[in-house]
């Protein structure tokens, strides 16, 4: 009998053979590996290994600021040595841009992603669009979180792999020199103040900042009183709040200024010098030397004591070779890689090999 003289029991086939096929896709979804994509780990959207040529998308927050184009210049270095295909972008400081960009390098079919965010509250959404596609994800800089939007508040499972430095190690050498230079000047805490000058929301600034209390704190000099600044991480941000803060503490003869990134001490020693303050009665500890090394090439007395150096082509030249050896061999990322650092000041920067622009 055929099925066109029982249209019943053809209808109940064509019923149990999509049943079943729904129920082998299910499996298949709910299997936790369907396809390659989650080999990465902590959402890293990993898609394979790659024949041919490899194309990467290299997306930088503030991609105009000195460290960064730095970095993108290490990456384009690495990039050429290894034939692979290296796009960057600058993210300025646009979330939204982000996500656009994110899926514009998605789009042009790059197999992996290296990333500096804006904002740590964007990861999540970054991680989802390249797990979706299969893309390769790797951060550099600023950590990523999988799962939610601050990093510090993240399982260490959901952290996506990470290239840059160790900010509570950075913190500590910043902090360690700054109590050394206070020893130094033999000021009295009583008329001191410490400035703390950072984007609070930004993880690996507060790693900064904290590594730098607490080394301050087993220099084991006297308490001196600190004064946190919540700022953009730019010079021009830093200089209008330490502006603000001099003039609500009138009776202050001695300042010393850490913070995330040199910006935030520079852009607040150069608040201070607008605000009456010596040189000499400044203590400035940069972190990447990049506008630290522009006052001691000019021989500026402004009170930018010392810098930690931080070399952003190393991150940049990292960054591609952890990602196109993911991509090509199947090397799995380290979670956290760090380029090395050195601290530098008026009388050493030029023998640290830097350039200074």
């Amino acid at each position: 009998m055929s099925t066109q003289s029982n249209p019943g029991r053809s209808r109940r086939t064509a019923t149990l053979t999509g049943m079943l096929a729904l129920a082998l896709t299910v499996a298949a979804c709910s299997s936790g590996k369907p396809s390659s994509e989650d080999d990465g780990g902590s959402g890293s959207g990993d898609g394979g290994t790659v024949s041919g040529q490899i194309s990467i998308a290299y997306l930088q927050k503030q991609g105009d600021q000195e460290y960064f184009v730095s970095e993108a210049a290490g990456a384009k270095k690495k990039a050429e040595e290894l034939g692979v295909k290296l796009t960057v972008v600058n993210l300025g400081n646009d979330a939204s841009k982000t996500i656009t960009e994110v899926k514009s390098a998605i789009a042009q079919k790059n197999k992996g992603i290296i990333i500096v965010v804006p904002e740590s509250a964007v990861g999540p959404q970054v991680v989802a669009e390249a797990k979706k596609a299969g893309v390769t994800l790797l951060t550099s800089d600023d950590q990523v979180c999988a799962s939610g939007p601050k990093p510090a508040d993240c399982d260490k499972a959901d952290l996506v792999a990470r290239v840059g430095f160790s900010g509570t190690q950075m913190g500590t050498e910043i902090g360690k020199r700054a109590a050394a230079e206070f020893a130094k000047a033999r000021w009295s805490a009583a008329d001191t103040r410490i400035v703390y000058a950072w984007k609070q929301d930004t993880t690996v600034c507060t790693d900064r900042i904290n590594g730098a209390k607490a080394a301050w704190k087993q220099a084991g000099g006297p308490e001196v009183q600190a004064i946190e600044l919540g700022t953009d991480n730019t010079p021009a941000g830093s200089q209008s709040k330490v502006e603000a803060t001099v003039t609500a503490n009138q009776g202050v003869k001695h300042w010393v200024v850490m913070g995330c990134n040199d910006e935030n001490v520079s852009g607040g020693v150069k608040g201070l010098n607008n605000a009456g303050v010596k040189g000499a009665d400044i203590i400035g500890v940069g972190l990447g030397a990049y506008l630290a090394c522009k006052d001691w090439q000019a021989g500026a007395d402004n009170g930018m004591r010392a810098a930690l150096y931080i070399p952003g082509d190393e991150v940049g030249k990292l960054a591609v070779q952890a990602m196109y050896d993911k991509l090509k061999n199947g090397t799995p990322f380290t979670p956290e890689s760090f380029a090395p650092t050195k601290m530098v000041d008026a009388g050493s920067w030029k023998a640290a090999g830097f350039g200074c622009k």
